[in-house]
């Protein structure tokens, strides 16, 4: 009789072996950089599922085309716990937990302005953002300045300056479109800003932009046409600077409303008292519009105003005009001053927009 043979004995096939999980940073680690990335691999299989969880929020983060890895996206948060949980094909799991470093400098903002809650901005209005910390290095500057992001309901170009390491200013390429709102947030959680420094928390802050103030002061003209909106609302005589030196002389250029103040006490700049140039005054309803002393303000001089020029280089204005000028005018107001010899240099106040907007981008980090 014949051998028989086994009919499935041809058949037999090995069980294929299970995906192996493998997470970065290691189990128990307790001094993660908040710059460190989370990654989970899976060899033999496909991922399903990765979460990294800190308190209750998820940290985001993306899977590679065939799902072989999982790289988290954003910064981890200092000194803060966290928990890794990915599943694999055929319901492998793994877990991790770890620790991130407490940062020994602690980065945060110390001031935006404009940025006080209730108050309402020029179409000029820069937002100034000042730090705790200097930022020495460009690679420092360049990743706070990547977590700066700026939301307008009527978005427009921007781009940031640094003018030194601790502030560093946005400025709009064209003005910003009235009566609307802009968001500012700094996602500076886990942003390194330099050797052993991170950023701590997050801030956000809402700036609403007002109606469109423009003024225009015509030094040989001797007077200052006010629109709001792109109509004319106020038409004033003035006296600028005489220009008899150039401390004297009204600077030239496109300014910002920076303040007001009501009254402002005026000194004169490099004379003791005694010399028959020194003066130390107060003037009522004073608009700031730069850092080397120039304001818009009452002066009862209506002999000179729409005549000659006699300040000692502000803009002075009829009495219930310049109260009317002051109760109107609003931080980020365009005033654009023409005729005189002297231009304002562009980091004298708020003078920003004397720079090109090319110009403006080269102060960026990231340019």
């Amino acid at each position: 009789m014949a051998d028989r043979k086994d009919a499935g004995a041809g058949n037999t096939q090995a069980t294929p072996a299970a995906p192996v999980i493998k997470i970065s940073p290691a189990e128990g680690s307790t001094t993660v950089r908040p710059d460190k990335k989370v990654v989970v691999t899976a060899a033999g299989g496909p991922l399903e599922q990765v979460t990294v969880e800190s308190d209750g929020e998820q940290l985001e983060g993306e899977f590679d085309a065939a799902r072989g890895k999982w790289v988290s996206t954003g910064p981890l948060k200092p000194a803060s716990d966290y928990t890794v949980s990915a599943t694999a094909a055929g319901g492998v799991t793994a877990s991790s937990s770890f620790t991130t470093l407490k940062p020994k400098i602690e980065l945060a903002v110390a001031d935006v302005t404009p940025a006080v809650k209730g108050e309402k901005v020029g179409v000029g209005a820069p937002i100034i953002v000042r730090f705790n910390h200097p930022i020495p290095s460009k690679a420092g500057k360049a990743n706070v300045e990547r977590a700066l992001q700026v939301a307008a309901e009527h978005p427009v170009e921007g781009a940031w300056r640094w003018i030194d390491d601790t502030t560093v200013i946005y400025r709009t390429a064209k003005f910003w479109k009235a009566h609307q709102k802009v968001t500012f947030t700094a996602h500076l959680e886990g942003v390194q800003g330099g050797k052993e420094m991170y950023g701590t928390k997050n801030l956000t802050k809402t700036i609403r932009i007002g109606a469109a103030q423009i003024s225009t002061v015509d030094t040989r003209k001797k007077n200052m046409i006010v629109r709001r909106d792109g109509k004319i609302i106020k038409k004033m005589l003035i006296s600028a600077g005489m220009a008899t030196t150039r401390a004297y002389t009204t600077t030239s250029g496109v300014h910002l409303v920076m303040g007001k103040s009501n009254p402002e006490r005026m000194i004169s700049p490099g004379f003791e008292k005694g010399h028959p140039e020194y003066y130390d005054v107060m003037i009522n309803h004073a608009v700031r519009f730069s850092n080397s002393g120039e304001y818009v303000h009452a002066k009862n001089n209506v002999w000179a105003q729409g005549r000659r020029n006699v300040s000692h280089g502000c803009i002075n204005a009829r009495p219930d005009q310049a109260k009317w000028f002051y109760e109107n005018a609003q931080r980020g107001d365009v005033i654009t001053i023409k005729g005189t010899d002297r231009e304002v240099e562009w980091n004298n106040g708020w003078s920003y927009w004397q720079l090109s907007f090319k110009e403006w981008k080269k102060g960026s980090a990231l340019s």
